[in-house]
């Protein structure tokens, strides 16, 4: 770990002194092509070979038990996140999801809730940060999480510091499901990134408008008001 810290900041430094402010929402652009380089080592070399060998060797069905186990883990604070957004009922709905995977369902192994009426729901501290109105800031590309905004970031630390994993003494087991969760959440991205390799002329500014424009979509639920040409992208909910 400390060793692709290390590896980060160097690729912070070493972009740093390219810069280019084309795009308003972007002021960091040379930075951030620097930081998606390195990521797109890191997944070269050690990410996507390890999710390819995970979706090969493990069958279907307990990728999907893998899956849902960790879905269940983070309905909990969904639901905290729906509440903070004044989305009561949807939040309640959450913590219903959490009680009747982890009892009916065995530890969230079998989705139940589902099945019960209770959707997912996607939600997270940088989205209740925008329905309270905070705009996005300058766009990010975090070294191994990818993109991200100012305030999204600053929502990441908290979904980080709420994540039940760290409710786990044992450093072995807590590490291990760490991993587990990040492989299960690479595999199933393998195909996107494929059509995404082959489709998109620039990945940066492919991916930095595809970001914005769901997290935009996402703070207002998918109903985001037309935007005026004169003002800022991701305008904050009112």
């Amino acid at each position: 770990m400390k060793r692709l810290a290390a590896a980060a900041m160097l690729a912070l430094m070493a972009a740093g002194c390219a810069t280019a402010a084309n795009d308003p929402r972007d002021p960091f652009e040379g930075m951030n092509r620097g930081v998606m380089r390195f990521n797109d080592k890191v997944d070269d070399w050690v990410a996507r070979p390890v999710a390819r060998t995970y979706r090969d060797w493990v069958p279907g069905e307990v990728r999907l038990r893998v899956r849902n186990f960790f879905s269940n883990l983070a309905d909990p604070f969904i639901g905290v996140n729906n509440m903070l957004q004044g989305k009561f009922e949807d939040g309640i709905g959450d913590w219903a999801r959490f009680a009747f995977n982890t009892t009916i369902g065995i530890l969230g192994l079998h989705d139940v809730a589902s099945n019960m009426g209770y959707d997912k729901h996607n939600e997270d501290f940088g989205q209740t940060f925008g329905r309270w109105g905070s705009g996005p800031g300058p766009y990010l590309v975090l070294p191994l999480l990818g993109p991200s905004t100012v305030r999204d970031g600053g929502g990441t630390v908290l979904d980080w510091v709420t994540d039940p994993l760290n409710l786990i003494d044992s450093d072995t087991v807590h590490y291990s499901l760490v991993a587990t969760r990040a492989v299960q959440q690479r595999a199933d991205l393998l195909d996107a990134s494929r059509l995404l390799e082959e489709a998109a002329l620039d990945r940066y500014v492919f991916l930095r408008d595809a970001y914005l424009q769901r997290r935009r979509s996402l703070i207002y639920d998918g109903r985001a008001p037309r935007e005026e040409v004169n003002d800022p992208p991701d305008s904050t909910v009112k």
